[in-house]
C-alpha cells in the first residue's frame, strides 16, 4: 500500500511517500481503508524526535493519529464492527500510521463514524475530541455552574473544547488572536480574551479549571486566573510523576519528569491548586459518546483546510504555521 513514512527523525523533515507492507491485523483488530486523515502538532513533534524518549517509536515508521474510513476486515474475535461500516479513530500509541491507505486498529479504539459527518469532518475530531474530553469530563470533573479558560480557542482543540465545555454548563473564557475573536464566540465562548491585546491574567479570577495548549509563560500566569482548589491541566508540559508512571518509564526519565514539572508544581500547591500533565489516550467507548454530542448537532467539527493525500506534505507545514482555524485533514478518497 502507500504511505508518507518517515525514514529517519529530522527537524522539519518531509515524510516519504512510497510502498509499505499491508497490516497485519490481529484476532481482535478492525482492518479500515482509510478516507481521511487528520493532522496534529503531534505528528511534527514525533518527526522532529522531540518524543523519542517517552514512545515506543523506531523509524521508519508512518505517522498519522486521527482517520476515518471504512471497514474492510475484522478479526476473529471483533463482535462490535463489520465489514462496510463507517468507522473513525485515534489509532492507540505504538500503533499510530494513518497517512496510509490502510491500517489495523485495535477493536477498542475504534468508534462508528457520526452519521452527519463527511469522513473529512470525522477524521479532524478523534484526537482533539478525546484530548478535550479526558481533560474537562474525566480529569476536571467540569460541571454546570463551573469558570473554565481553554488557551488557544480557534486551534484543533479549543474549538472542540469550547462547545464541550458549554455542553456541560459551564462559563467558558478563551484566548485567541483578532482574527478569530468571532469564531470563537460562535463556538459559544462566554468571555474572549484578544491576546494581541489583553493580558487574560489582568481580567479574569476565580476560575476552577484551566486547560493549557500553549507556552511555559503562559501555563505559570495561569495559575493566578484559578482559584483555591482550582485545577491547571497542561497538554503542551512539562510532563509530570503521574505521567511518567502511567507510560511506564524507567527511573531516570520518572526522575527527569519530576525536575521538569518541579516548579509549576510547587507554585500550584503553594496557592492550593492542583497541576496535571494530561497525554492523551486512545479510548474508543469515550469516542462514541462525542459521535452523540455530534449526532444531536452539540459539536460540530472545525476544519479548516483539506488537502489531497499526495500533498500531505504540505499539509504538516501548513498545520506548523499554527495559523489554522480548528484542524487540517488530508483526504485520500
Amino acid at each position: 500500500m502507500k504511505a508518507f513514512i518517515l525514514d529517519k527523525y529530522r527537524k522539519g523533515g518531509a515524510l516519504r511517500f512510497g510502498d509499505w507492507p499491508e497490516p497485519a491485523v490481529g484476532d481482535e483488530d478492525v482492518l479500515v481503508e482509510i478516507h481521511a486523515a487528520g493532522l496534529n502538532p503531534l505528528d511534527s513533534k514525533i518527526r522532529d524526535g522531540a518524543f523519542k524518549p517517552i514512545l515506543p517509536y523506531r523509524p521508519p515508521l508512518i505517522l498519522g493519529h486521527d482517520m476515518a474510513g471504512r471497514v474492510v476486515r475484522v478479526g476473529a474475535k471483533v463482535r462490535r464492527f463489520k465489514v462496510g461500516d463507517e468507522v473513525y479513530a485515534r489509532p492507540r500509541d505504538g500503533r499510530i500510521g494513518t497517512f496510509a491507505e490502510r491500517i489495523a486498529v485495535h477493536e477498542d479504539d475504534l468508534a462508528l463514524k457520526p452519521t452527519n459527518l463527511t469522513m473529512a469532518e470525522a477524521a479532524s475530531v478523534p484526537l482533539v475530541g478525546l484530548t478535550a474530553w479526558q481533560a474537562l469530563v474525566e480529569r476536571a470533573g467540569l460541571r454546570k455552574g463551573q469558570k473554565v479558560l481553554i488557551h488557544a480557542g480557534s486551534g484543533g482543540v479549543g474549538t472542540f473544547a469550547i462547545q464541550l465545555a458549554k455542553h456541560l454548563g459551564a462559563t467558558v473564557a478563551t484566548t485567541t488572536s483578532t482574527a478569530n475573536v468571532d469564531l470563537v464566540r460562535r463556538l459559544g465562548a462566554d468571555v474572549v480574551i484578544d491576546y494581541k491585546t489583553q493580558d487574560f491574567a489582568a481580567v479574569l479570577s476565580g476560575y476552577d479549571v484551566v486547560l493549557n495548549s500553549l507556552d511555559g509563560a503562559t501555563l505559570q500566569k495561569s495559575l493566578s486566573v484559578l482559584k483555591r482548589g482550582g485545577k491547571l491541566i497542561s497538554i503542551s508540559g512539562p510532563p509530570d510523576p503521574d505521567f511518567a508512571r502511567q507510560q511506564g518509564l524507567n527511573w531516570l526519565l520518572r526522575q527527569l519528569m519530576r525536575l521538569l514539572s518541579f516548579g509549576i508544581r510547587r507554585k500550584a500547591k503553594a496557592r492550593g491548586l492542583a497541576y496535571s500533565f494530561l497525554f492523551m489516550r486512545a479510548e474508543g467507548g469515550q469516542l462514541s459518546q462525542i459521535t452523540s454530542l455530534i449526532e444531536a448537532g452539540i459539536i460540530r467539527p472545525v476544519v479548516d483546510r483539506v488537502f489531497p493525500f499526495d500533498a500531505t506534505n504540505d499539509a504538516l507545514a501548513y498545520t506548523e504555521t499554527g495559523r489554522s482555524k480548528g484542524k487540517v485533514v488530508v483526504a485520500l478518497k
